[in-house]
């Protein structure tokens, strides 16, 4: 475990974390909850990055933590969608993840890749559910409601790639984590505190991007190692 990270992730991890507790101390200084949340979703990132099924496990803290957060300020999208959606889904990537190693190493999954007519299946299922939690969040009163629609959109289709093993998983949650930088801006108009949480998925969406770039890299590894043992065979 000594040298299982890179210099460079744990450097990535180490800004991160500092980048969090500084916007904290700056923002917020009252409000811990939030800092846990974000330090525990931006470890679960290194974490996933690497194809980690205790990445998952974080996530499922994480998406308990936040939906408690978005409760907060009326966020009744973000709440549903990370305890009713993300937080399970991450429960069945974890089952997933640790039935899927790669090569019997239970530190790393093995890399799947989704068909273009999942990838239709997948589209179709989140137009369904966007359009659905439409109505919900309206029903609610939800807070700038668009974004908070899109945002459901955007976890959906993560949370569905983190289960499938496929790469695409890291930009799904780029691309949610960009929605949440613009969702939680806007609250912090009105309370400066959640500035702290603009930050932290800034955090996030540099950690997802990251996260692609290995997991590309993993995908090529794994599918190289096979060869050569095919060839052996």
């Amino acid at each position: 475990m000594k040298n299982y990270f890179s210099k460079s992730e744990i450097a990535l991890w180490s800004f991160s974390v500092l980048l969090i507790i500084g916007s904290f101390c700056i923002f917020d200084r009252e409000n811990y909850l939030t800092l846990t949340a974000s330090l525990i979703g931006v470890t679960s990132l290194i974490f996933n990055a690497k194809g980690n099924p205790f990445g998952q496990l974080l996530m499922v803290i994480f998406s308990l933590l936040y939906g408690i957060i978005s409760y907060t300020f009326d966020y009744y999208g973000e709440m549903i969608t990370y305890i009713g959606m993300t937080m399970p889904m991450a429960v069945f990537a974890l089952i997933s993840w640790l039935k899927n190693p790669y090569e019997n190493n239970k530190a790393e999954v093995k890399v799947n890749s989704i068909k273009k007519t999942e990838a239709l299946f997948m589209c179709v299922a989140a137009g369904i559910i966007t359009f659905l939690f439409y109505f919900i969040l309206s029903y609610f009163d939800t807070a700038n409601i668009i974004p908070s629609t899109l945002s459901v959109t955007t976890s959906f289709a993560a949370v569905y790639l983190t289960f499938r093993r496929s790469p695409l998983f890291a930009l799904a949650y780029a691309s949610n984590d960009i929605v949440l930088i613009v969702l939680w801006t806007m609250a912090s108009v009105y309370d400066i505190r959640y500035i702290s949480v603009v930050v932290c998925f800034a955090a996030f969406l540099v950690n997802d991007i990251y996260g692609y770039i290995n997991w590309q890299k993993m995908k090529k590894r794994q599918k190289k190692s096979a060869l050569k043992q095919e060839f052996i065979l």
